[in-house]
C-alpha cells in the first residue's frame, strides 16, 4: 500500500460488509482518515452527535475490521473538525454529498433488467425533471437491490445540471436522530431551516420514521411544505406504505400520492451483467464460467454480488494471477452456503437484536433483568425458536444455560406483548427480515 489512507479504504470496505448499506452510508462512510501514529488511527466526523452514535453502535465493527486488515489491534480516536489542525485539501463542505459521492453510483453503471427497469426509468425522469411530475417518488424493495444506488444517481444527475442545487440525502434513522438532537438543544428552528430549504430531499429507509410519533409529526409537516413548494421528494423503503403498520394514515396517503415503483431480485441474466460490469470497473476480465457461477449462486442481493467481485479482486492483487473457476469456488465458498452454521446463525440473531434494542450480546445472554434487557432477551429467544429447530432446553443453553421453562415463559410473554403492541410486532418483523437478507 502507498499510504495508510489506502489501508483505511480497505478497512472501510471490510466494515461495509458487516453493516447495513444505509447504516454505512449515513454513519460510517463520512468518516475521514486523518492519520496513523503510535498504534492509533485518528478519524474525523463532522458532528458530535454522529461521533456519539458511531462510538455507541459501531465501535466494535470498526475495531474488528481494523484488526482484520492491519493484523493487530489498533486504538481508534474520532475527532471533530477544528479539534486538530489538519490540512484539508479537496474536502467537500457537505458531508452528505461527500458520503453519496464516495461510491460511483450513477445511472450509467446501474444495470437495468426486467425487475428494476420501471424504478430506474422513474428515477431518471425525476433526475431530469425534479419536482415536476413524479412527486413524491417512492421506491421499495428488499435490502441490497439498488435503491440507494438510484438515490445517489438522482443526486449526481441533478447536480450535473444544477451544481448549486441544495440536495439533502438522509435516512429515516438519521432524520429521527437529528430531530432528537435538535429537540435536546431546544432548537427546532435550525432543524426546520435545514430540511425545509432544500430543492431535493432524498430519504433512504423511510420506514424507520414510523417508530416514533414525534418523528412522524415532524416529517409530515416537512413533506407537506416541500411538496407545496414544488420541491422533489424521493423516498425508499423495504416495503410499500400500506405494509408499514405503525405509519400514520395521513403519511401513508401522502407517500402514495406520487409514483410508487418496486424493485425485485434480479434475474440470472441481470446478475451476470452486474458481475461482469463490476469486474470491468475493477480492471478484471472475469471468465464466462466464473460470471455464471457467481450469478447462479447469489440470487437475491446485488450488494453481495459486488462484494464477491471485490473479494476476487483482493485475491487477484495478492497473488497477481487471474483466479480460475476452482479458485473462485474456494474463495467464496463461505458466502454461497444456503444457510450459516447454527452457532453463527444464533450469534447473528443475538447481535442483530442487540443492535436494534441497544443492548450488548453479553447482556442478552447474561442475568441482568432490567426492562430493556429482558425485552431484548425475549425477542432473541423468540426469533431463535422461530428460525431454528432447537429444543427449548437447547435454546436456554444458548442464553446462559437457562431452564427450558424460562424459555417457555419468555416465548409466551413476547407473543402476548406483540399481540398488544403493533410497534413491537413491526420491530420483530424488521429483525427477521434483516436476518433473512443476510443469509
Amino acid at each position: 500500500m502507498d499510504s495508510f489512507s489506502e489501508i483505511w479504504n480497505l478497512v472501510r470496505e471490510d466494515i461495509r460488509a458487516s453493516v447495513k448499506e444505509t447504516a454505512f452510508n449515513v454513519w460510517l462512510s463520512p468518516l475521514e482518515f486523518v492519520k496513523y501514529e503510535n498504534d492509533k488511527i485518528t478519524l474525523r466526523i463532522n458532528a458530535d452527535y454522529k461521533r456519539n452514535v458511531i462510538l455507541d453502535k459501531f465501535s466494535t465493527q470498526i475495531r474488528d475490521s481494523v484488526e482484520t486488515v492491519f493484523g493487530f489491534p489498533v486504538d481508534i480516536d474520532i475527532i471533530l473538525p477544528g479539534e486538530e489542525n489538519i490540512e484539508e485539501e479537496g474536502r467537500i463542505d457537505s458531508a452528505t454529498k461527500k458520503a453519496m459521492n464516495k461510491y460511483d453510483y450513477t445511472f450509467e453503471n446501474f444495470v437495468v433488467g426486467p425487475t428494476n427497469k420501471f424504478a430506474h426509468a422513474a428515477a431518471v425522469n425525476v433526475a431530469n425533471n425534479p419536482g415536476e411530475k413524479y412527486n413524491p417518488l417512492f421506491i421499495y424493495g428488499h435490502s441490497g437491490l439498488g435503491k440507494t444506488h438510484l438515490l445517489c444517481a438522482i443526486q449526481k444527475k441533478i447536480l450535473e445540471s444544477n451544481p448549486k442545487a441544495n440536495i439533502i440525502y438522509t435516512s429515516g434513522e438519521l432524520f429521527t436522530n437529528e430531530l432528537v438532537h435538535y429537540l435536546s438543544l431546544r432548537d427546532t428552528h435550525s432543524f426546520h431551516e435545514k430540511y425545509r430549504n432544500v430543492d431535493v430531499l432524498l430519504v433512504d429507509d423511510i420506514q424507520f420514521i414510523s417508530k416514533t410519533d414525534t418523528t412522524q409529526e415532524e416529517f409530515f409537516h416537512t413533506f407537506d411544505y416541500l411538496i407545496q413548494k414544488g420541491k422533489q421528494v424521493v423516498l425508499t423503503s423495504d416495503r410499500p406504505p400500506k405494509e408499514m403498520v405503525t405509519l400514520e394514515e395521513r403519511l401513508r396517503n401522502r407517500f402514495e400520492w406520487g409514483l410508487m415503483a418496486d424493485i425485485q431480485p434480479p434475474s440470472v441474466e441481470t446478475r451476470m451483467a452486474i458481475v461482469k460490469l463490476k469486474g470491468d470497473e475493477l480492471g478484471m476480465n472475469l471468465g464466462d464460467d466464473v460470471i455464471r457461477f457467481i450469478a447462479e449462486h447469489i440470487k437475491k442481493n446485488v450488494r453481495q454480488l459486488e462484494g464477491i467481485v471485490k473479494k476476487i479482486e483482493a485475491y487477484n492483487n495478492l497473488y497477481r494471477v487471474t483466479p480460475t473457476l476452482q479458485d473462485v469456488q474456494e474463495i467464496i465458498a463461505d458466502l454461497i452456503n444456503d444457510e450459516p452454521p447454527l452457532p453463527v446463525a444464533i450469534d447473528n440473531i443475538i447481535k442483530e437484536v442487540g443492535r436494534i434494542f441497544n443492548v450488548s450480546p453479553g447482556e442478552i445472554r447474561g442475568e441482568k433483568r432490567t426492562q430493556n434487557i429482558v425485552l431484548a432477551r425475549q425477542v432473541a429467544m423468540y426469533i431463535v425458536h422461530e428460525t431454528t429447530n432447537l429444543s427449548l432446553q437447547n435454546i436456554g443453553n444458548e442464553f446462559g444455560n437457562k431452564h427450558y421453562t424460562t424459555v417457555m415463559h419468555s416465548l409466551s410473554e413476547i407473543e402476548s406483548k406483540m399481540a398488544k403492541n403493533v410497534t413491537l410486532r413491526a420491530t420483530v418483523d424488521d429483525v427477521l427480515k434483516n436476518l433473512q437478507e443476510e443469509i
